[in-house]
């Protein structure tokens, strides 16, 4: 697993903002909250051994939503950019991603050793592995792939 950088001005967070910006709307309205934009952006090289980087652009506070770890995008700026095989079963969780922009390529599969199923991805594609399985993403295209990810927890 990759250190987590935690990224909040500088050339840097600027060029990630503003190629997101070409896309989507960095904005959030939460109930009876003030309309406002991303509350950190972490920098995660070789995130779960995967190749180049994947920001985060964490759109809500931790506990912020009920049984919610993350509510957030997550950013692979360049071709071969990859988020690598992870699994959400020591907290119990599911995830679920909403591609909002760009090409990839997901991997799922049981267990360690499983067999791997893949699947192409393009805007509008949603996916959802549960805490006994393991993913992978990959950015597979020549712009930025963009997802939402809803990380729940069955606390």
């Amino acid at each position: 697993m990759s250190d987590t950088v935690i990224l909040s001005e500088g050339a840097e967070f600027n060029h990630v903002i503003q190629e997101v910006s070409k896309y989507i709307n960095l904005y959030v309205m939460a109930f009876e909250k003030n309309e406002r934009t991303i509350i950190r952006m972490d920098k995660r090289e070789n995130m779960y051994g995967g190749n180049g980087i994947v920001y985060m652009l964490q759109m809500f506070d931790q506990k912020e939503l009920a049984n919610n770890r993350l509510a957030a995008y997550m950013v692979l700026l360049n071709k071969g950019d990859e988020s690598g095989f992870h699994t959400h079963n020591a907290r119990n969780e599911e995830e679920l991603y909403v591609v909002i922009h760009g090409t990839g390529e997901y991997r799922e599969r049981t267990g360690t050793e499983g067999t791997i199923r893949t699947k192409k991805l393009r805007k509008g594609d949603i996916t959802a592995i549960s805490s006994i399985g393991y993913h992978s993403v990959e950015n597979t295209g020549d712009e930025p792939l963009i997802m939402f990810v809803i990380t729940t927890n069955n606390p």
